[in-house]
């Protein structure tokens, strides 16, 4: 019969290899169920009031915190991406159909006069007659067309990764938020820190989930607002759409909102307006760019209680390393350091009595202690030697 140390020893073993097992099964869906928690831990009050408006119906309460963040997605980024698709489908129509009728030079007629001359004087110094020049933009256009229908099958393939772990964010977060209370206690029951510990950390991973949350969107609005001054300054054409692609770009780490504030400087500068263009993508660079990394460690800082130097390299360093979910990343695993230095110097800190407490001989006097010396009658302090004895 094997001994009780060689039996605990075979059960740790099957539980690394369980959990090794469970990371398998959840690999391709962890940023889902992440962003999933963080979410669960951002709405979590919002569902308990609805919950008690709704009289304990919890279910119903997720579904309906569910169902707003769905819409919230999808309705802009529908509206969005069919604004861009047809745009988009637009311009390749009218290219093709200028260039198969007035070749090179009938594109080059379509373009904004300050920019014909350049384009006219490049084409002249190209090794090519005319005729033979618009032959091959032709052939291009044709070629194009596989590489566009490739791409178009990429893009849908890729939207299509998107839908699913989408899906699987907001199933898990229905979960989260029915069963959360429950996981929590569950969670806690099953660890091995002292009574209250997990649940301080877990508190602590909320603060700061949110905190980044809330100073994300608020940023990304920010932004928008100044790029939108930016627009109103130059006279770009449409400037409420270029200031809500701004916003939602914002949200995109890998994309950043000075990109939309750039694209609106080169239309400028295409439509004749150089100045402006200028101005504009000064202004997307040094106001626009920069207000991502002032504002949000700024506003994130309030929620995490740490110095915003911590909160800018905590989110630098999140997205350098794990990609866009690193902004998420980056603030908690600084949270959980820091969080888990507080609890053991608290818990199972230095005992009383170690050196520089007043209570132990030979420390040194601390701010605020008192120490009683004696003295002669005429007032002289008696040194060690001659202090009295108490045997």
């Amino acid at each position: 019969m094997a001994s009780d140390q060689v039996s605990r020893r075979v059960f740790v073993g099957l539980i690394l290899l369980s959990i090794v097992l469970l990371c398998l099964v959840i690999r391709p869906f962890a940023e889902a169920f992440f962003l999933a928690a963080v979410l669960a831990g951002t709405f979590y009050g919002l569902h308990t009031r609805l919950k008690k408006r709704l009289r304990g119906h919890g279910n119903v309460s997720s579904g309906l915190i569910v169902t707003g963040i769905l819409l919230a997605l999808l309705l802009p980024l529908g509206g969005l991406t069919a604004f861009v698709v047809a745009e988009v489908s637009e311009g390749a129509r009218f290219v093709t159909q200028t260039v198969q009728k007035g070749g090179m030079k009938g594109l080059v007629d379509k373009l904004p006069s300050g920019i014909q001359g350049p384009v006219s004087k490049l084409i002249e110094r190209l090794p090519l007659e005319q005729a033979e020049l618009d032959q091959k933009l032709q052939e291009q256009m044709t070629t194009q067309g596989g590489t566009a229908a490739k791409a178009v099958t990429g893009a849908v393939a890729a939207t299509g990764t998107i839908i699913l772990q989408l899906a699987m964010m907001l199933i898990a977060l229905f979960f989260f938020l029915t069963d959360g209370a429950r996981l929590v206690q569950w969670i806690e029951s099953v660890s091995p820190l002292r009574h209250g510990q997990t649940r301080e950390l877990l508190r602590e991973f909320k603060s700061t989930s949110v905190s980044v949350l809330v100073s994300t969107v608020a940023t990304a609005g920010v932004q928008a607002a100044v790029a939108l001054i930016g627009f109103l300054i130059v006279g770009v054409p449409a400037p409420l759409f270029f200031a809500g692609l701004t916003f939602f770009l914002a949200l995109i780490p890998a994309v950043g909102a000075a990109v939309v504030v750039l694209f609106a400087a080169g239309l400028m500068f295409l439509s004749g307006h150089p100045w402006a263009a200028l101005f504009l993508a000064i202004w997307g660079v040094v106001v626009v760019g920069l207000v991502d990394n002032v504002v949000k460690p700024l506003l994130a800082r309030k929620g995490m209680n740490q110095h915003g130097a911590i909160v800018f390299f905590a989110l630098l360093g999140g997205l350098a390393a794990f990609g866009a979910v690193g902004l998420l990343l980056g603030p908690l695993i600084v949270a959980f350091f820091l969080s888990v230095v507080r609890i053991y110097e608290r818990d199972y800190g230095r005992p009383n009595g170690r050196m520089g407490d007043p209570a132990t001989p030979g420390g040194p006097i601390q701010p605020g202690s008192q120490r009683v010396v004696l003295t002669t009658e005429s007032g002289t302090p008696l040194s060690d030697a001659d202090a009295p004895s108490n045997h």
